[in-house]
């Protein structure tokens, strides 16, 4: 389906980025991974995805809260990939606390990098696509880019901000084969969720498997996580032919978060 496409995926180091990174390698893109972790875990990840799906796939490391990296790093990927079809904008990171108590710098951080990189990102990619007549932004927002919860006041604004940021772009390339969308997750039982249960475990004293249910219960009716691999198959949808008319939208997968 995507035979030929290049992709650049932001945080593919793991968790939701790797899902993805694989979804999109495994219908026949090459790939760009990205993100922080153990050297020899993303040699792995990386060299797995050539194996698997006969695909080349690279890795770059980058400091995406600088806006003059993020941009040489879309420039030095797409360099590498030989072009630039698709950009996956997944890279985040969280802090909870109520509004008076929230660090001024974990407040600049999270911006910077669930916000910020997506802007500087997607602006360096637009010209590559342009020039090309097609192209495929997909910025990972939440379910707190559409509803908002307590103690994540650096987030929420963050993902409505990318959610915003995706319609303005969606809107001014209209009409040049580029499309602009964002897929809104629930809980997936990343390492950034896994904190969150863990937090939930101390505090009521449950177990690990008793506060994953009780996160779950809070706010996704399905009762079930979403899957890496999931949100993946959205990407693709959005990067396939079937999507050319599909832009300035949000793909929720929340298990029916957003329905209440």
């Amino acid at each position: 389906m995507l035979d030929g496409k290049k992709a650049i995926i932001t945080g593919s180091t793991s968790g939701i980025g790797l899902g993805i990174a694989r979804e999109l390698a495994a219908n026949g893109a090459d790939v760009v991974l990205n993100g922080f972790g153990d050297p020899a875990a993303i040699e792995k990840a990386r060299v797995n995805i050539e194996l698997e799906f006969d695909v080349k796939a690279y890795y770059i490391s980058a400091d995406l809260m600088q806006a003059d990296a993020t941009r040489a790093f879309i420039e030095q990927a797409a360099q590498q990939l030989g072009g630039l079809d698709i950009l996956v904008n997944n890279a985040g990171i969280q802090h909870t606390d109520l509004i008076e108590d929230f660090p001024t710098e974990r407040w600049d951080a999270v911006i910077a990098l669930n916000l910020s990189a997506v802007f500087h990102g997607m602006a360096a990619a637009v010209p590559i696509m342009k020039r090309k007549g097609w192209g495929r932004l997909i910025n990972i927002a939440s379910a707190h880019g559409l509803v908002a919860s307590e103690r994540k006041a650096a987030y929420v604004a963050a993902k409505h901000g990318v959610v915003g940021l995706t319609k303005v772009v969606a809107l001014e390339t209209a009409g040049t084969g580029i499309t602009a969308n964002a897929i809104c997750p629930g809980w997936v039982r990343t390492e950034l969720v896994e904190k969150q249960i863990e937090n939930l475990a101390k505090q009521r004293g449950l177990s690990q498997e008793d506060a994953a249910k009780a996160l779950l219960a809070e706010k996704q009716p399905s009762l079930q996580f979403v899957t890496p691999k999931q949100l993946g198959g959205a990407a693709v949808f959005l990067a396939s032919e079937a999507a050319d008319q599909m832009t300035g939208t949000t793909l929720s997968m929340d298990g029916g978060w957003t329905a209440r």
